[in-house]
């Protein structure tokens, strides 16, 4: 009996195979295979945006998960500082979670525990953001929350005095991290006497000065509703993330002005460099770059597969010959560094492209010489092949960084703030897969070929080749 059932079984099996549907999941089996990617982008959740009557943004992805990230994007940063205020940008940040009017810091450390939330902050040049991943049940006191340290912070004077010891520590162990000495100095040669040469962190004297006035003009004069993105990912219901900014914020004025501002000017870059030669270090820590695209320039695309075809490499990823990129293959057939990542950072009106590489003390002029001679192949000499490649690397590390409601919680408060709108997934495909060879050598010819770089290094650099021959590598001659 059981080996006549069995023989049924396969006979049904064959017949469902033969039409081309599934028995067990009653379920049509698709011919096509699974979706394609351009499919799979379209129907993406979409990102929704609502505008309050004194300015402010709302935004949300509603992806229907269990749990939830939101968070205010501010569009302030160290750049809209001056000389005398840097560093009062991230001193606030630290600042906003040292209590408020209605929560000691013990009150809102113990009810964003009770919660199972977490609650976080970062500064960039451009850019404060305060931001909590919660259930999505908790949504609501998560924004109220956000609202309370935004309006109410209490900023009092034993806190600060607590928090500029924090700050200094931290400015003590940020010296110890070499790429961020080397891209601090690289902004402050590439942009220098302007507001982006500036660190984020600001210089120690400012630092030890700042006080509760400096703070609270701060507040009066860059955040205000116009300025704010309320971001929202997840499991986030877009009417009620509208209605609890309506409810926290929608009372909020501002900026307020004692007197009218300047205007923003762009900010100017240069062509120039520094060294930091220090031969005790084991390592030399270079960075060298040309100005870039801002946000909204549509150059930026063909930047960035530029810089996916730079690639990145790791003495201890291995890969040899390999190597997706060309600089890859040759730092690991050479030996010619520790490591390099390319690297594309964009403002609102200006970026630096460009490579950063950790090198013995006497390989720093043999991979300088690499590293332009790849700019100069980009500029001239591109296969379609490559840039196919790069364009596949390039979608897939963009789809992968966007895993998780953080990440897309980001990358909406980001566009909003550059775009004043999420760019769709299937958009940025599409406009990824109109580069081709002829456009990223246009975009080269624009800003690498015959244009003044910018070099930074720390370390054992006296083999770091001369800035003049650096500089008149940026062009071949040819007869």
């Amino acid at each position: 009996m059981a080996i006549r059932l069995l023989r049924i079984n396969s006979a049904l099996r064959k017949i469902a195979d033969r039409n081309g549907y599934c028995m067990v999941s009653k379920q049509w089996r698709s011919t096509l295979g699974s979706p394609s990617l351009k499919e799979a982008l379209i129907n993406q959740p979409p990102t929704r945006v609502s505008v309050l009557d004194n300015g402010m943004r709302v935004a949300s992805e509603d992806s229907g998960a269990a749990t939830a990230t939101v968070g205010l994007w501010i569009d302030a940063g160290s750049r809209y500082e001056t000389d005398e205020n840097n560093g009062v940008a991230h001193f606030m940040e630290h600042m906003a979670f040292k209590g408020t009017a209605k929560r000691s810091q013990t009150d809102l450390e113990l009810e964003i525990e009770n919660m199972g939330a977490h609650l976080n902050a970062y500064t960039s040049r451009e850019q404060t953001v305060f931001y909590a991943k919660c259930l999505t049940q908790d949504v609501p006191k998560a924004v109220e929350i956000l609202s309370d340290i935004i309006q109410n912070s209490k900023l009092g004077e034993s806190e600060i005095e607590r928090e500029r010891g924090v700050i200094l520590r931290e400015m003590q162990e940020v010296e110890t991290n070499l790429q961020e000495v080397v891209f601090d100095h690289l902004h402050a040669t590439a942009y220098q006497g302007t507001s982006l040469g500036r660190t984020i962190l600001g210089p120690t004297e400012n630092i030890k000065t700042i006080s509760k006035k400096d703070l609270l003009h701060y507040l009066k004069t860059n955040y205000g509703p116009p300025r704010f993105v309320l971001a929202g990912a997840g499991g986030v219901c877009h009417e009620q993330l509208t209605q609890l900014a309506e409810q926290h914020f929608g009372k909020m004025t501002g900026p307020v002005y004692d007197e009218i501002p300047p205007v923003n000017l762009p900010c100017r870059y240069t062509g120039s460099e520094i060294r930091v030669r220090d031969d005790s270090m084991p390592l030399a820590h270079i960075a060298l770059a040309i100005e870039g695209a801002g946000w909204c320039e549509a150059d930026n695309i063909p930047l960035m597969v530029a810089n996916t075809l730079m690639g990145a490499w790791d003495r201890s990823q291995g890969g040899g010959s390999n190597n997706a990129t060309n600089l890859a293959r040759i730092a690991a057939s050479g030996e010619l560094c520790h490591s390099f990542q390319s690297f594309n950072t964009c403002y609102k009106d200006t970026g630096l492209w460009g490579v950063y590489f950790v090198c013995e003390p006497l390989q720093c002029e043999d991979m300088v010489w690499n590293i332009q001679q790849e700019w100069m192949r980009i500029c001239t000499s591109l296969t379609e092949k490559e840039v196919r490649r790069a364009k596949n690397i390039l979608k897939t590390n963009m789809l992968l960084q966007l895993d998780g409601t953080t990440a897309i919680c980001e990358d909406v408060g980001r566009q909003m703030l550059c775009y004043n709108r999420r760019i769709p997934l299937h958009e940025l495909e599409a406009r990824i897969d109109s580069v081709t060879a002829k456009t990223v050598q246009e975009a080269g010819m624009k800003y690498i070929y015959d244009h003044c770089p910018v070099v930074a290094g720390v370390g054992p650099i006296e083999n770091l080749t001369d800035y003049n021959v650096i500089r008149s590598q940026m062009y071949w001659l040819r007869y």
